[in-house]
């Protein structure tokens, strides 16, 4: 029989409802005195104003008014706890994980060792002004030559590379030369403008050495037709490309993003924790996992750098926290001004409570490394990355940072997908059943059956999406790209 409601943890003063409840139905052995809809919070007991709620083993907020057992607690009796300024201290807890025997996957290894889980062919714009040229060569190519032997050939287009100043200029140029050297790419041609800011000398020099065969540059100033002579210079590529085969390699060779976006109240009861199983196994086995979305973090970030696995690595933990903190307060904007609409929608009530249940993709594992702006995922095991919680900007930085595929959770659905394999994963079973159009994995299924048994069919997915399986947004050709940027625009 499916539980219709859960409480998280033996200390929580809350229970969450897993379907619709009804006014004067008993649950937890308390009479609601609302209905409660699904993923919502009702009071196991009397909640005085100024007593925290618990929900995860955690205050997630203080209530502004008595809430009596069985009463809806949302953002109508209770606020946040958060503050802009708080002391960090390291108490470090025991995070070790028993190593586990892993998986074989099948992927593409390239010439600097790097692998890739898929072979395709990108074109990159380095400016807005020549996505039209870039869209108009990858459709002559696939008109005239054919997507035969890769996996397809795309572009990703933006509107940045001119009229960017500092950081957002260094941030643009950043994450595209990331792109083109990313391992799911067999080769990419870079397409420029030529007048530009992102000058294509500039841009190329940072690449450092490239496979000459694969990755090739063309100045649309500079030539009569950028049309034809983009084609010709695809065609070179996918000559080589086209030659490539799958080999096999233990499944620690797997970088993994883990985000989530349109979150609601079951998000942190199945599809997150299902995802901090998924980490916990994949670190345990010699692998990589990623989570991003620094703003997501506030108000768990105590709990994350208590798992720091040293010193040093916690004071990168406090640094990342606090750079995202500043960045909002430049832009005289409140830092804990969240959750969205559509999460509280959803039953999720105040920033604690998104962010406790968001942190939940990050199991249980130490935290290795943090990776600022500039740099790749090179540490095995749990890292956090920055960036902020925008869908497409995070799963972006996370794939330039060297993941191969995104696990991305939902509780509201979404069609988006990056520019790698983007899983999505519903919480709850009627999501998963309305857009099956959008959803890879049904978490929803934790509450029919167990964690375990869900787990290791996401083992599997991840498994046949690394060999080659398409994911939704793949079938659905939708990979996209968006690039933070927090500074001035000319």
């Amino acid at each position: 029989m499916l539980k219709k409601t859960i409480i998280i943890n033996s200390l929580d003063n809350v229970a969450v409802a897993l379907c619709d409840l009804k006014a004067g139905e008993t649950h937890e052995g308390v009479t609601l005195l609302q209905d409660i809809t699904k993923g919502h919070k009702f009071a196991l007991r009397t909640i005085e104003a100024g007593e925290n709620v618990i929900k995860y083993g955690n205050p997630i907020a203080c209530a502004t008014q008595d809430i009596p057992a069985g009463a809806h607690v949302h953002t109508h009796n209770v606020k946040t706890n958060l503050s802009e300024n708080l002391e960090y201290v390291y108490n470090k807890v025991p995070t070790a994980l028993k190593k586990v025997k892993g998986r074989k996957v099948n992927v593409y290894v390239r010439k600097n060792g790097d692998v890739g889980i898929r072979n395709e062919i990108w074109v990159i714009p380095t400016v807005g002004c020549v996505n039209g040229q870039a869209k108009l060569i990858v459709e002559t190519f696939k008109q005239r030559y054919g997507e035969e032997g890769f996996d397809g050939v795309f572009t990703f287009t933006h509107p940045y590379g001119c009229s960017q100043l500092g950081d957002d200029h260094e941030r643009t140029k950043l994450i595209l030369q990331k792109m083109v050297r990313h391992p799911n790419a067999g080769g990419v041609l870079v397409l420029g403008l030529g007048c530009e800011n992102n000058q294509m000398s500039a841009f190329r020099a940072g690449l450092g050495k490239v496979d000459e065969e694969r990755i090739k540059f063309l100045v649309c100033q500079e030539v009569d037709d950028e049309i034809e002579s983009g084609v010709a210079l695809l065609k070179e590529i996918a000559d080589a490309v086209k030659h490539d085969k799958r080999h096999e390699k233990d499944i620690s060779c797997l970088k993994v993003g883990l985000k989530c976006g349109g979150s609601d109240g079951l998000s942190g009861i199945t599809a997150n924790p299902l995802v901090g199983l998924f980490s916990d196994y994949i670190v345990a086995a010699g692998g990589t996992t990623v989570l991003s979305e620094v703003p997501e973090m506030f108000g768990a970030e105590q709990l994350l750098m208590n798992r720091a696995k040293d010193e040093e690595t916690f004071n990168k933990v406090v640094k990342l926290i606090n750079d995202f903190k500043d960045y909002f307060r430049r832009n005289g904007q409140t830092v804990y001004e969240n959750p969205s609409p559509g999460n509280k929608a959803g039953g999720i009530t105040t920033l604690e409570d998104k962010s406790l249940g968001c942190t939940q993709k990050s199991g249980s594992g130490p935290v290795e490394d943090v990776v600022f702006d500039d740099g790749f995922v090179t540490s095995k095991g749990l890292n956090l990355l920055n960036g902020p919680g925008n869908d497409m900007c995070a799963v972006t930085n996370i794939a330039a940072a060297g993941c191969h595929l995104v696990l991305f959770t939902t509780g509201r659905g979404t069609p988006f997908g990056g520019f790698v394999p983007t899983i999505k994963i519903a919480t709850n079973s009627d999501l998963a059943a309305k857009k099956s159009n959008w959803i890879d994995f049904n978490a929803g299924a934790v509450l029919e059956s167990d964690f375990a048994t869900q787990l290791e069919k996401l083992i599997d997915l991840v498994v046949e999406t690394a060999d080659g399986k398409l994911t939704k947004n793949e079938q659905n050709h939708t990979k996209e790209i968006a690039i933070f940027k927090t500074g001035v625009t000319l």
